[in-house]
């Protein structure tokens, strides 16, 4: 994923999660609001109670493979947390359920 499409700094993920909107699934937490862009930036969140950093970053890669493979553009800035339920989940379910979110959001 390209640097631009990350975002890093912590004012702005915590000002995306105050001032934004949410959205719970069975494996996520969302919150979204528009950005002035013409493309999406995305903050991928995973606990500690998910499992070990390798196993993290598991979860991290795949989050940004799917979200590259599927190109979803609402100009938009998500800030994407995983819930305990993600851990024992195929890619194939994992990807099916967040491509369902994001295109669901208005």
């Amino acid at each position: 994923m390209k640097k631009k499409y990350i975002i890093r700094k912590n004012e702005e993920i915590q000002k995306i999660v105050k001032k934004s909107k949410k959205i719970v699934s069975k494996y996520y937490i969302i919150y979204f609001q528009k950005n002035n862009y013409l493309y999406n930036r995305y903050c991928v969140s995973v606990s500690k109670k998910i499992g070990k950093a390798h196993v993290r970053n598991l979860y991290k890669r795949r989050i940004k493979d799917i979200l590259i493979k599927n190109d979803i553009n609402n100009s938009s800035d998500y800030v994407i947390i995983l819930r305990n339920a993600i851990i024992n989940v195929s890619y194939e379910d994992m990807r099916l359920e967040l491509i369902n979110v994001l295109k669901g959001d208005k």
